[in-house]
């Protein structure tokens, strides 16, 4: 394996730790502080974020991601709520999602 590689490897680890949190908070609750942790699993979701940016920022800084701001643009945020919106009403609408 390269160091490229590697780093990659290590972005990917990352971005499904990520995952790996969301499905814990999602079992256990936002507020649940797991056996022998500090943090609640809201809390270790933005830490394993933190871990992923860290990493993408790497992959940026050795050329092997474009050099585009990972800061966030609020007109693509804006676009990615606009579209998880539209699919959220789908579902609301097909009934394999619950009406607040």
């Amino acid at each position: 394996m390269t160091h490229d590689e590697h780093l990659m490897t290590i972005a990917a680890e990352e971005a499904m730790e990520v995952g790996h949190r969301v499905t814990k908070a999602l079992r256990f609750g936002l507020t649940e502080v797991q056996a022998d942790q500090d943090l609640t699993n809201g809390e270790r979701i933005i830490e394993e974020f933190h871990d992923l940016y860290a990493m993408l920022d790497w992959l940026v800084e050795d050329g092997l991601l474009p050099d585009v701001p990972l800061v966030p643009d609020s007109r693509v945020m804006g676009a990615k709520r606009a579209k998880v919106e539209k699919f959220l009403g789908i579902s609301l609408a097909q009934g394999t999602l619950q009406g607040e």
